[in-house]
């Protein structure tokens, strides 16, 4: 058996068309579905029907580098519910290397996060876009 740890990602961003790089942290993206049951009459046992599935939001986070995400922090801004994101998730073997098929996520941007300042603060700032998935996982 072949483990993975979740350092062993590579998270690639691109909004509309404009690559922006490798992403440090992915969350959501789970795939569910909206289950229909049925109860028959002579009570009988439920029936599932099954349903359409939903894809849920996907949050993305990337260090706030002032060489290249601030530069584009202000188009982003005016790209948000309209811009076509596209979240690629590719798994890494232990030494880096693409490893199967990655799993591909498109939609609409939903919200950008610039980083809050805090004076006391010394933690990495980051900056966080929030994609709404149309259809299914490629």
């Amino acid at each position: 058996m072949t483990g993975s740890r979740l350092n062993q990602y590579d998270t690639q961003v691109t909004v509309d068309g404009t690559h922006l790089g490798t992403f440090d942290t992915m969350t959501g993206g789970e795939v569910d579905s909206d289950e229909v049951i049925y109860k028959p009459g002579g009570m009988a046992p439920s029936v599932s029907l099954g349903g359409s599935v939903n894809v849920g939001d996907i949050t993305v986070g990337v260090l706030y580098d002032l060489d290249t995400i601030h530069g584009v922090v202000h188009w982003l801004i005016s790209r948000v519910g309209k811009g076509t994101v596209v979240v690629k998730k590719q798994p890494l073997d232990v030494d880096g290397n693409a490893y199967g098929r990655p799993l591909v996520y498109t939609g609409k941007l939903k919200t950008i996060t610039p980083p809050d300042p805090d004076s006391e603060a010394s933690d990495a700032a980051k900056l966080e876009l929030v994609m709404s998935p149309a259809g299914t996982v490629a």
